[in-house]
């Protein structure tokens, strides 16, 4: 196994890696909509803050020559499950079929009091 670190996303906020591969796949832990320079949240709609969470997955998978094409398995946390349809309307939007397994857990608080926060498995 070994760890991912790319500049270009959020660094990490405590004792984990951004990602990490075995064998052929690659797990990206969980990103909040944060600008990677500044690792504040960004001020954007719902539809904003998913893009910028995959935006910032993409980021960590591009270090390992992967892209969002290569994700096999995507978990999403949502503070409010109404906006599931607005991240699935992102999701299409940035992942192209077929699309990845997909679960969605609705959760009570998120770090940094974001709205969604994604992470996912990606395979070579």
């Amino acid at each position: 196994m070994y760890t991912i670190r790319s500049s270009a996303a959020p660094s990490p906020s405590g004792a984990y890696s951004q990602g990490a591969s075995a064998a052929r796949y690659v797990f990206v832990s969980a990103q909040l909509p944060q600008d990677p320079a500044t690792g504040e949240l960004i001020d954007a709609s719902l539809g904003g803050c998913v893009a910028r969470c995959l935006a910032n997955v993409e980021a960590i998978l591009t270090d390992v020559d992967l892209s969002l094409e290569d994700v096999c398995e995507l978990r999403v946390y949502l503070t409010d499950l109404s906006d599931l349809a607005m991240v699935d309307e992102v999701l299409a939007e940035r992942i192209p079929a077929p699309y990845p397994a997909r679960t969605v857990i609705g959760v009570t608080a998120l770090p940094l009091d974001a709205p969604v926060q994604i992470e996912a498995i990606a395979c070579r």
